[in-house]
């Protein structure tokens, strides 16, 4: 088993949970408000749909050997999802992330192994695992956003969680604010179930998590590793999050939803 076919499997199950659910809606399902505070979902498949068909191409690029499409391609299917109705988004959609989803799983054992895909934000190009991993932490988040309009106790799949936690490359810094601090500096330990693990979060000019957890901290949080993942991806506001939810002193739950307000 290669370290990509875990997440592969993790992308069908995600494909599978969202494209039932999205099979079954009306235009004024499509119309609700979603998890993502500025849309509606609709929107959100618009987004995934065409995260699809961008990861798809780029995709491609790597194992034919060409460059990953540019500014100007992202810009055309940009253009094309926007302009979609939404009963069209919701179709695209299935079919867009099938045909990906697919051609993740066409891949062979060695392919596997050797593909470096090159997704364009990234300093070099990078194995399957971390390329799909991408995808997956895309697919995951915004599935829950299609989700949480119908049940607010919805939590990220299990099978994403555990190949999502810890898994490279680590936006945490990336996604943070730390100017939202106003000057405060903390360590956090961060003790999560459902994987569990323990690290720290450190609160700082730059915000990074690591494993060095010696030492009396500032704070502690203790949560399911889902709740985490929401929480760094700015989807943990106080109506979606879990009663067993436990923070202590410098682990402010206001404070970390301002430092990560979502994507």
């Amino acid at each position: 088993m290669t370290s990509s076919d875990a997440v592969i499997a993790a992308l069908r199950t995600e494909h599978h949970v969202l494209a039932d659910l999205v099979s079954s809606f009306g235009e004024d399902d499509l119309a609700r408000p979603s998890g993502a505070s500025e849309w509606e979902i609709s929107q959100v498949l618009s987004h995934l749909g065409s995260g699809a068909e961008i990861t798809r191409a780029t995709l491609r690029a790597a194992l034919s050997g060409e460059p990953t499409p540019g500014r100007d391609f992202l810009r055309t299917v940009w253009d094309r999802w926007n302009a979609m109705g939404r009963g069209q988004r919701a179709d695209e959609f299935l079919q867009a992330n099938q045909t990906l989803t697919a051609l993740y799983e066409s891949l062979d054992a060695d392919t596997r192994k050797s593909v470096r895909v090159d997704v364009g934000f990234l300093p070099a190009p990078v194995d399957l695992a971390t390329a799909a991993r991408l995808r997956l932490s895309e697919l995951a988040l915004h599935s829950w956003d299609v989700r949480v309009a119908f049940d607010a106790d919805s939590a990220l799949l299990p099978s994403a969680t555990s190949r999502l936690l810890h898994g490279a490359p680590d936006l945490t810094g990336w996604v943070a604010k730390p100017e939202r601090l106003d000057g405060k500096h903390a360590i956090i330990h961060v003790t999560t179930s459902g994987p569990m693990s323990v690290f720290a979060l450190r609160l700082d000019e730059r915000i990074s998590v690591d494993f060095d957890v010696q030492g009396e901290p500032d704070g502690t949080l203790t949560l399911p590793a889902e709740s985490w993942l929401r929480l760094v991806a700015g989807r943990l506001a106080p109506r979606h999050t879990p009663s067993g939810v436990i923070a202590t002193g410098a682990a402010d739950l206001d404070l970390l939803r301002r430092v990560f307000p979502g994507y």
